[in-house]
């Protein structure tokens, strides 16, 4: 039986949805990294580095490189690259909107300057 799309797509972004994997993804846009370096710039333990460095494998979504001892990851296809760019453009648009009602409800929020009143008779 085949799995429905909408399905394949939950679990894709389920697949995405760790930090650490967003962050390996964002650092590996600019082209293949050494694991050291992903280790250095995420500063987690080697071990949980590598089980979802593994997770990302397993998807497809990155490949490894060795050359000699040292092991790189890269970006699969730049179809990543260009869906984390359109996350941080919705995340953008999202937080824009979430500061433009926090600015209405402070407004809101400020008491109100006395009205003026007319001495005019």
């Amino acid at each position: 039986m085949q799995v429905p799309l909408y399905q394949a797509k939950a679990d894709f972004f389920r697949m995405l949805g760790h930090p650490v994997r967003i962050r390996v993804l964002e650092l590996l846009q600019h082209g293949p990294v050494p694991v050291r370096d992903l280790l250095a710039d995420i500063e987690i333990e080697p071990s949980s580095l590598s089980q979802q460095l593994a997770v990302l494998r397993r998807s497809g979504i990155v490949v490894s490189i060795r050359e000699g001892s040292t092991v790189r990851y890269a970006l699969a296809g730049g179809d990543v690259a260009e869906l984390l760019r359109a996350a941080r453009r919705i995340l953008t648009e999202l937080l824009a909107g979430q500061n433009e009602l926090l600015a209405e409800l402070r407004q809101a929020d400020s008491p109100t300057p006395p009205v003026p009143t007319s001495t005019t008779r």
